[in-house]
């Protein structure tokens, strides 16, 4: 579960630790989003979430613009984010 203060390094090994595996240059492209849109790793994270739920593998294209989103939107917490991507219709509401 990721946390306020989560690390995106600790993360991205706890969702390998899982069996979960990035392919190619996935990791090199979660750290250019990053530093891309100036986020915070809580923020990347959550993205990084989101994709996998919505999109049920890692969507490089669709995370960096979940995350451009989510920052321009001003979502500073979990419940916000995952609001937020109910209001649009990324997730049903019982999600």
């Amino acid at each position: 579960m990721i946390t306020d203060h989560c690390n995106l390094e600790n993360y991205l090994l706890n969702l390998e630790g899982k069996g979960f595996k990035f392919k190619g240059d996935a990791i090199s492209f979660i750290y250019f989003g990053k530093q891309l849109t100036g986020s915070a790793d809580f923020l990347v994270s959550l993205s990084i979430e989101l994709t996998l739920i919505t999109q049920k593998r890692f969507d490089g294209s669709f995370y960096l613009s979940l995350l451009e989103t989510l920052k321009e939107n001003k979502i500073t917490t979990r419940t916000q984010a995952y609001s937020y991507v109910k209001s649009i219709g990324l997730l049903k509401a019982h999600s």
